[in-house]
């Protein structure tokens, strides 16, 4: 992957300076900054941000590039993000502890933007960074938009098409790619789809996924012994390990009830065991824990920490998810990966073969299910390790563009 462009040829991606009050922006992509411009705000809040950010964080901060590396945390998932931040050795610098019980996704917008506005406005903050489709992702680039703070949206171009599919998830990243600045998109049709929506060319940048960097660089750090291996003394070795993640908040109701039925159906099969990281909030784990909850052979356990997590998915025969980062990292652990939602913004594994969309019909969850225990030949076309999400060094190449970003935003500031 190439993504060395100079901003000083064509149309430029850069903020204009601020030279005076009646200032103007030079086009619909540029943004008004001030000195200094060496900091580097990162905003997240969910445990799936902090594992695709914190990578670029530790290569910022390691990078001499003079960038100074800030992370501000919305603690949109509270519990689940103090995980990631532990395994990577990222200290935020500023925690805003946002969530309530029962916040709906407008409370949580509304109040991350009056939490940043003062960070933002006093930090001198050169570049704001946010990742992927979260409300946090949204409030950042909000609230960045509003200082004239220029915006890098890290995981941009990702889309279904379905404005409700996934909710609000697929809104939360269209309207971001409207106030970004830089976009570094995963893939190329990444790029096509922001092409597509008039965004230029040059502001785009292709650099691999940063949750496989993460993914790569746990599984390694597992395989060598320099992060302790979860216990799992209830693994039954003799059976295929079928694990489960499903949270998406379109599933609630109908949705996760039909998951149940198609694992209570496979849990009759004396030849697989299902492990489940049930997701707290209660509209998962209620109808979960009243579908499953008792049998022998289906383990319902408290969410798992990351490394924990990439462990599980090492041993797993195939995963069942609505997790988006899963699609992306179980390939590289050459995992077959079976989708329950409708569609995907992630269409490269499926079009690779090791991804297929099931849904949350019973019937085609089971099935494909059943086909891949049953089917050798089946296994061994969807487990063959292909990634086309990346490589491992996307935060460098993120990175890399960033520093060249603030260097010849700085030069045209002098």
């Amino acid at each position: 992957m190439n993504v060395v462009k100079s901003f000083r040829s064509g149309h430029s991606c850069h903020p204009a300076p601020r030279a005076t009050a009646s200032a103007t922006r030079a086009n619909s992509t540029a943004l008004h900054c001030t000195f200094p411009v060496k900091r580097i705000l990162f905003i997240y809040g969910t445990r799936p941000e902090a594992i695709k950010l914190c990578p670029v964080v530790r290569w910022l901060r390691d990078s001499g590039s003079g960038l100074q590396a800030l992370v501000c945390v919305t603690a949109q998932h509270r519990a689940m993000l103090d995980q990631v931040l532990e395994c990577f050795d990222v200290q935020p610098d500023f925690d805003l502890d946002l969530m309530t019980p029962g916040q709906t996704p407008s409370q949580t917008t509304a109040r991350a933007l009056t939490a940043l506005e003062p960070i933002l406005a006093g930090e001198n903050i050169g570049m704001a960074v946010v990742q992927g489709d979260t409300t946090s992702t949204l409030a950042g680039a909000m609230a960045a938009f509003y200082r004239h703070i220029p915006v890098a949206h890290v995981e941009a171009g990702l889309r279904t098409g379905n404005l409700m599919q996934p909710f609000p998830e697929e809104m939360n990243r269209v309207v971001t790619a409207r106030l970004a600045t830089l976009h570094f998109a995963p893939t190329e049709s990444a790029r096509l789809n922001l092409l597509a929506e008039h965004t230029p060319d040059h502001c785009i940048f292709v650099t691999g996924n940063t949750g496989i960097d993460a993914v790569l660089h746990v599984a390694g750090a597992l395989e060598e012994g320099r992060i302790p291996s979860h216990r799992w003394d209830n693994l039954d070795g003799s059976r295929k390990l079928i694990v489960v993640t499903a949270h998406r908040r379109e599933s609630f109701g109908g949705g996760i009830g039909r998951i149940c039925e198609a694992l209570a159906e496979l849990a009759g099969r004396d030849d697989v065991q299902i492990v489940y990281p049930v997701h707290r909030n209660p509209n998962v784990l209620h109808p979960v824990e009243e579908g499953l909850g008792g049998r022998s052979n289906v383990a319902l356990i408290e969410p798992l920490d990351y490394p924990s997590f990439v462990d599980l998915m090492r041993r797993a025969y195939l995963l069942l998810t609505d997790s988006g980062g899963i699609q992306e990292e179980a390939p590289s652990l050459g995992k077959p990966v079976l989708v329950m939602r409708e569609c995907t913004e992630r269409p490269e594994a499926v079009e690779a073969g090791t991804v297929k969309l099931v849904g949350t019909d019973v019937g085609k969850i089971v099935g494909e299910t059943v086909r891949l225990l049953e089917s050798p030949e089946e296994y061994e076309r969807m487990s063959r390790i292909h990634n086309p999400y990346g490589d491992g060094r996307a935060s460098q190449r993120i990175t890399e563009t960033i520093a060249q970003f603030m260097r010849e935003l700085e030069f045209r500031l002098l």
